[in-house]
């Protein structure tokens, strides 16, 4: 069973270091210019050298591409295998809000998740909105996920396989992982990490109501990409779009995890109910105070998320 603990929402339950990490971050995007008043590629650009909510990217040289075909034309695999033996791999689908962010923007954390579970991680570059929006980015993620459950699985020497994201990533695996079944009648994935999920682009009221406050994400900000990725007209409550609203039963086992500063709270409390009211395993975290993805963060919270995150991963996977 799901249970949450009242006093994680106490303000006092909030560690000084999360504490002073928020208003320092808080205070460094708000002098930020205004994201949406530039293109969306002039933003990666910033992104890329450091001048947004994270610090630039640190490129593996463990790191190898892998190129398959997807629908709407070539789909780049970013593989990094751990140093021991591996033990199956783990399908990464990275965040962004569909529109930022690369399969090479989180080679750090791809390469600590390999070398702790064993896990193979094979990061997808799926094409981003406005220029690609809904449904290329899902589109690409099935494609990826079929290679894995085919001739990946033969091409790297595993069996067991994973998947997860972050933010936008984490919709998009679990979109995946209802297309592999209702597509392709698949269950081939063994287990599934959601970070600071965004599972319903309505928006939950946690989302609806945070306002303006900038901790990596705001209301505008989510309205912004649900608005690119949707730019084709397709209705947020499509439960392709929106996992929430899915049949989401005979799916594995989830670990979903976000913290009490996010916007997106609501989604990953009410998507692990519904998870486990489908009849699925899962496990929920909530960490005091942290902010949206704050795993991508020096923090003490950092560290022991992602730890549970590497330990549910090795067990689910044995």
């Amino acid at each position: 069973m799901l249970t949450i603990d009242p006093a994680i929402f106490d303000p006092a339950a909030i560690a000084e270091e999360t504490r002073s990490f928020n208003q320092d971050l808080a205070s460094r995007l708000s002098a930020l210019p205004d994201q949406w008043s530039f293109p969306p590629q002039v933003v990666r650009e910033r992104r890329e050298q450091g001048l947004g909510p994270f610090p630039p990217p640190l490129r593996s040289a463990r790191a190898r591409t892998h190129v398959i075909e997807g629908r709407h034309g070539p789909v780049t695999l970013r593989i990094i295998e751990p140093k021991a033996i591996p033990t199956g791999a783990f399908l990464h689908i990275h965040g962004g809000g569909w529109t930022f962010g690369g399969a090479d923007m989180q080679d750090e954390r791809l390469v600590e998740l390999a070398d702790r579970t064993g896990l193979i991680a094979v990061s997808v570059d799926y094409r981003l909105a406005p220029e690609h929006p809904y449904p290329c980015g899902p589109d690409d993620c099935e494609a990826a996920a079929l290679w894995l459950a085919g001739p990946g699985r033969h091409s790297l020497g595993v069996s067991k396989l994973a998947i997860g994201g972050d933010s936008a990533g984490a919709n998009l695996a679990a979109a995946t992982l209802i297309r592999l079944r209702d597509r392709h009648g698949l269950r081939a994935f063994h287990a599934a990490v959601f970070i600071a999920g965004c599972f319903d682009l309505r928006l939950t009221p946690s989302a609806r109501a945070w306002g303006s406050e900038k901790l990596v994400l705001n209301t505008r900000d989510i309205e912004m990409f649900v608005r690119h990725y949707l730019a084709h007209g397709h209705d947020a409550a499509l439960p392709d779009v929106s996992p929430l609203l899915a049949d989401l039963s005979d799916l594995p086992s989830a670990h979903f995890v976000v913290g009490t500063r996010d916007p997106l709270l609501d989604d990953t409390i009410f998507m692990a109910g519904r998870w486990v009211a489908a009849g699925n395993p899962a496990e929920m975290r909530l960490f005091p105070g942290g902010c949206h993805v704050f795993q991508n963060f020096g923090l003490g919270i950092s560290l022991e998320s992602n730890i549970l995150i590497d330990n549910f991963l090795r067990v689910s996977m044995q």
